[in-house]
């Protein structure tokens, strides 16, 4: 993973975990997916990085995966949408990278065979080298 994957996933970690709506909302934000946890919960997941360069300045562009976990018929709508709503939230400077666009571009909903049900949304990060937000 490079250090700009590494840097979103940081970044989106921190901006859920101090969400105090989401933590109303859902059990844990967790790195990956718990080995044990209460549903409802946050997973972050797999991260994957494309070149998203200019002409003088080292850029990626960065897919990471965030799944909400629940369990029976209660599908926690108000969690999904917080979350979707915290992505703009991404934006901003950390760890050598700028993270100058964030947006879900992808969900998901399903149901699992043991009663529990994920919602899997996809945010694009677009990021620059430099840690000073541009654009």
């Amino acid at each position: 993973m490079s250090s700009a994957e590494q840097a979103v996933r940081a970044r989106t970690l921190a901006v859920l975990k101090a969400d105090a709506a989401l933590a109303e909302l859902v059990h844990g934000v967790f790195d990956g997916v718990p080995p044990r946890a209460s549903t409802p919960y946050v997973s972050v997941g797999t991260a994957e990085g494309s070149d998203w360069g200019t002409k003088d300045r080292a850029g990626r562009e960065v897919r990471l995966s965030l799944t909400l976990h629940g369990q029976g018929a209660g599908v926690e709508d108000g969690a999904a949408g917080r979350i979707e709503g915290l992505v703009s939230g991404l934006r901003g400077a950390g760890e050598g990278w700028a993270i100058v666009g964030a947006r879900v571009v992808r969900t998901r909903f399903a149901f699992a065979r043991e009663g529990g049900w994920r919602h899997e949304m996809v945010v694009r990060c677009r990021c620059l080298a430099g840690g000073a937000e541009d654009g």
